[in-house]
């Protein structure tokens, strides 16, 4: 059996957004339980060279949906916008991206996979087939983001562990 392209990365993507989703919950809650003020969390980096936990909550859309669309144009530069300021922002972008990606027909992202695909970044250029450019530099940094984002909340202290991480599984019925 082949793998297509939509079967190898957006349900993935899906499993993973629906944990982050989690992740903000169990994070406001903290913030709740201990008063704290939530840009304790939402402004919280691993290192100082490193970005915010919104930030990598924002980078786990940006290398989901905003992939897809830039597989759509053809051409693919990182965000650098300011990332949502508030637990209610970054769910409210997380959420729609669920929505963005649960609406996707996957024959379209399989008519991808051959396009040539272009990063953008400041001078740096690198071209790519689709399925190059989403399976080897986005899904990578996808992965990257979200674990960021969970390292931040484990390293202040929120009570999540590896499931909350995986989340639901897709297990044979």
């Amino acid at each position: 059996m082949a793998l297509s392209l939509y079967a190898a990365t957006v349900p993935s993507y899906l499993q993973i957004l629906r944990s982050v989703t989690g992740l903000l919950g169990k994070a406001q809650a903290f913030c709740a339980e201990r008063s704290l003020a939530p840009e304790e969390i939402i402004e919280a980096r691993l290192a100082p060279d490193m970005l915010p936990f919104a930030y990598q909550v924002r980078s786990t859309v940006t290398h989901s949906v905003g992939a897809i669309e830039g597989l759509r144009r053809g051409t693919f530069s990182p965000d650098r916008s300011a990332p949502p300021g508030s637990f209610a922002q970054l769910e409210t972008l997380v959420r729609g991206a669920q929505t963005t990606l649960g609406a996707l027909d996957p024959a379209e992202l399989d008519g991808y996979a051959d396009r040539d695909m272009l990063f953008v970044s400041g001078e740096r250029r690198l071209a790519f087939t689709g399925a190059d450019f989403l399976l080897s530099f986005s899904q990578p940094n996808f992965y990257f983001h979200a674990t960021t984002a969970y390292d931040i909340l484990r390293w202040k202290g929120v009570a999540i562990g590896k499931r909350d991480f995986t989340g639901q599984l897709r297990i044979k019925a």
